[in-house]
């Protein structure tokens, strides 16, 4: 009874041994990065004046050395002002008035990534982002405003890289330059947007 006893024991310990290692190595194996972005929007007119009002937050899992695959978030506000002009709204009615555009934009979704090289103090990747994107579109007059709320599909290749300054050290900054597209449909009086294009620029820290 006794040598049962002292089996069923020492298979508990070896078993919490196992559990705890391998609640150490997932939390090991988890990265993070917090990012100010920058956005230039392209091949359109509403709101398109380059913006730094932008955040980005990635959560990752390290599949292998190499792959990693997690989730992401990220807000942007990009502005444009327009003087005063004349809209035609129909052809019995117009509009003499000057305007700010607004486009507000959050996608979030899946992110991949996969590191191509890793000395400890650089590891530089290529990646790409996929799921879905809010917007909020709003063009500002004298005393109203105008606003769609559109949703699309979001897509975003990106090339990135870490910089750890102590080697093999999780701690460091996060560099990275991306291309988004998201399928928003706006139609906001005399402006229509098939789709958001974006080059932009993100600047960090990873951990």
């Amino acid at each position: 009874m006794k040598k049962i006893v002292y089996s069923g024991l020492m298979m508990a310990c070896f078993l919490g041994i196992a559990v705890k290692g391998e609640a150490r190595s997932f939390a090991d194996d988890l990265s993070f990065s917090l990012d100010w972005q920058m956005n230039a929007p392209i091949g359109t007119d509403f709101a398109n004046q380059i913006s730094g009002w932008g955040m980005n937050l990635d959560a990752g899992y390290e599949i292998t050395p190499e792959w990693t695959a997690g989730v992401f978030a990220s807000f942007h506000t990009n502005h444009r002002y327009v003087g005063r002009e004349t809209i035609q709204l129909s052809p019995t009615e117009a509009l003499t008035t000057d305007q700010q555009h607004s486009a507000f934009q959050v996608p979030f979704g899946a992110f991949g990534r996969y590191y191509v090289y890793d000395n400890g103090y650089v590891r530089p990747y290529v990646g790409g982002k996929v799921g879905a994107m809010y917007e909020q579109n709003t063009t500002y007059l004298n005393s109203t405003g105008y606003y769609e709320r559109p949703w699309g599909f979001y897509v975003s290749p990106e090339l990135g890289m870490n910089i750890n300054p102590k080697r093999f050290h999780r701690y460091g900054f996060h560099v990275a330059v991306y291309y988004s597209y998201a399928t928003n449909q706006t139609d906001l009086l005399q402006y229509e947007e098939n789709g958001r294009h974006n080059l932009g620029f993100r600047l960090g820290v990873c951990f």
